[in-house]
């Protein structure tokens, strides 16, 4: 019994990291597309920078 939920720990844990990474990669290729567009539609005068910061 014991080795079982040792075994469905791991399963729901595993499950749980690769959820979350998936998550991060999305939200890093979300970002980076949003950088993409502000680089390309950057105002032409000024700075040139399109962000605050």
């Amino acid at each position: 019994m014991v080795p079982l939920l040792l075994v469905l720990l791991l399963i729901l844990i595993l499950f749980g990291a690769g959820f979350a990474v998936e998550a991060l990669w999305w939200i890093a290729v979300i970002v980076l597309a949003l950088w993409l567009l502000g680089f390309v539609a950057r105002p032409k005068g000024g700075s040139g920078r399109w962000y605050r910061w």
